[in-house]
C-alpha cells in the first residue's frame, strides 16, 4: 500500500476543498469541449486550403491578439474579481464557437472566419487563463500546489485523448458544425459551476492596471531565474519542437490513420505519467527536471519525424507528452508555490506567452519548413534544435539547474507575510 501511495496521484486537493472540486470539474467539462475545436480547427482548414502553410498560419492569427492582449488579462485578474473574468471570458468563448458552427454551415465555408475566430479565441483566452491561473493558489495551500500541477495534467491529458478522438469522428460523419456547438455547450457548463464558487476579492494590496503595474512583473521575473528558466525551456520546446501543424498532412503517409491519433498520443503519455505522479513530490531540483525532461521531448520527436512505421510514430509521440508532462508539472508547481498573490495574475500573463508563444510560432515555424523542405526534414530539425537550445540554456541558467522547490516556498511565504528575505 505504501508503494501504491508514494506512485499514484494525490487527490487531496479535490477530497479537501468544495470550490477547487466545482473549478477542476467545470474546466474539465471546458477543456474537453477546447481540445475538440483544437483538433477541429486546423482539420477543417486543411480540408478547405490543403495547404499546411495555411495550418500553421491559424498559429499567427492567435498569437498577435494573445501576445497584445496578455498583459490586460493579467492586470485585470490581479485588481477585480478573477471569478467574473472568466465567467465572460468563457461567454464569450462560447460565442465564438457558435459563430464557427454557423460558419461551417455554409455551403462554401469561408477560411477567413477561421482565421478571425481563432484570433479571437485567442484574444479571450488571454483574459481567461490569467485569471484561471491566478484563482487556483486562493483555493488551496501551497504544499498542495504540486498535487494541484498532477490533477490539471490528468484533465489536460484525459480530455486530449478523448477530444480528438470524438472530434475525428464527429468531422467524419457530421461535420465541423456540430464539434463546435459540442465546444460551446461546454463552455456553458464550466459558466455554471464558476457561479457556484465563492466569491473572493483580489489581493488586499491590488494594484490597478497600469503600464508601471506590468513593468514591475517583468522585474520580478527578471530578477527570478528559477522563473526566467521555466519560460525559456518551455519556449525552446515549443518553438522548435512543435509538428502539430503538420499532423493532418502527416497521417495522410500512413494508410488508414486517422489525424486525431497523433493529437491523442501526445496526451496519452501524459496521462500515464500524471497518474503515476507521487514520486514527483520527491523531487527537489525542480529546475534539472524540467530541462531533462525538454531533451527527452527533443529526442522523440526526432524519433517521430524518422518514424517509417504508425506504431513507432505513435509511441514516439506518447514518450514526448510523456516529457512535456514532467515538464509542466514542475513548471506549474514553480509558479504555483513561488509567486506571491498580488503578482500572480500579471505573472500568469508572462506564464501564458511563453507556454503558447511557441506553440503558436512553432507551428508556423514548421509550416514554413514543411513547404520549403518537406515534412520529414521539418520535424526532424525542429527536435535537433531543441536539444541544443536546452543544452545552451542549461550553461546559460546555473541558478534555474540548481533550484532547490523547498527554497522557492519558503520565499513566498515571507513575500506574502511582507517578511524579509
Amino acid at each position: 500500500m505504501s508503494f501504491l501511495t508514494s506512485v499514484t496521484i494525490d487527490v487531496t486537493p479535490l477530497r479537501t476543498s468544495r470550490d477547487f472540486r466545482l473549478l477542476y470539474i467545470g474546466q474539465f467539462v471546458s477543456m474537453f469541449g477546447s481540445a475538440v475545436s483544437y483538433v477541429v480547427l486546423p482539420v477543417q482548414m486543411y480540408q478547405l486550403t490543403r495547404s499546411p502553410f495555411a495550418v500553421g498560419m491559424l498559429g499567427v492569427a492567435e498569437f498577435v491578439p494573445m501576445l497584445v492582449l496578455a498583459f490586460v488579462g493579467g492586470a485585470l485578474a490581479d485588481y477585480v474579481d478573477r471569478r467574473r473574468l472568466i465567467v465572460w471570458s468563457e461567454l464569450g468563448l462560447a460565442a465564438c464557437t457558435i459563430a464557427l458552427a454557423a460558419n461551417a454551415w455554409l455551403p462554401t465555408p469561408h477560411a477567413w472566419m477561421l482565421f478571425a475566430g481563432s484570433a479571437l479565441m485567442a484574444a479571450l483566452g488571454s483574459i481567461h487563463r490569467p485569471a484561471l491561473e491566478a484563482l487556483t493558489p486562493r483555493l488551496l495551500p501551497p504544499e498542495q500546489m504540486p498535487a494541484v500541477a498532477a490533477l490539471s495534467m490528468v484533465r489536460y491529458s484525459f480530455n486530449h485523448i478523448i477530444g480528438p478522438g470524438i472530434a475525428g469522428t464527429v468531422v467524419a460523419t457530421a461535420g465541423a458544425g456540430p464539434a463546435f456547438l459540442l465546444d460551446a455547450a461546454t463552455f456553458v457548463v464550466a459558466v455554471v459551476t464558476m457561479l457556484l464558487i465563492r466569491a473572493i476579492p483580489p489581493p488586499v494590496q491590488a494594484d490597478r492596471p497600469s503600464l508601471k503595474s506590468v513593468v514591475e512583473s517583468w522585474r520580478y521575473a527578471r530578477d527570478r531565474q528559477e522563473l526566467i528558466g521555466t519560460y525559456v525551456l518551455d519556449l525552446i520546446a515549443m518553438f522548435f519542437g512543435m509538428p502539430m501543424a503538420l499532423f493532418p498532412a502527416i497521417a495522410e503517409q500512413f494508410p488508414g490513420a486517422s489525424v486525431g491519433w497523433f493529437y491523442s498520443m501526445l496526451a496519452v503519455g501524459p496521462l500515464v505519467m500524471s497518474l503515476t505522479s507521487g514520486w514527483t513530490s520527491k523531487v527537489r531540483r525542480h529546475g534539472l527536471a524540467i530541462t531533462l525532461a525538454v531533451g527527452v521531448w527533443g529526442v522523440a520527436i526526432v524519433g517521430f519525424g524518422l518514424a517509417h512505421h504508425l506504431w513507432v510514430a505513435l509511441l514516439c509521440l506518447a514518450v514526448a507528452g510523456a516529457a512535456d508532462n514532467v515538464s509542466a508539472l514542475f513548471r506549474m508547481t514553480i509558479w504555483n508555490q513561488t509567486i506571491p498573490d498580488r503578482l500572480r495574475g500579471r505573472m500568469a500573463s508572462i506564464e501564458m506567452l511563453s507556454y503558447l508563444t511557441g506553440p503558436y510560432l512553432g507551428n508556423a515555424e514548421a509550416g514554413l519548413v514543411a513547404a520549403a523542405a518537406g515534412l520529414r526534414v521539418s520535424v526532424v530539425s525542429g527536435g535537433v534544435l531543441c536539444l541544443a537550445g536546452a543544452g545552451v540554456a542549461a550553461l546559460l541558467l546555473p541558478r534555474f539547474i540548481r533550484y532547490d522547490g523547498r527554497e522557492g516556498v519558503r520565499l513566498k511565504q515571507a513575500e506574502d507575510s511582507g517578511l524579509p528575505h
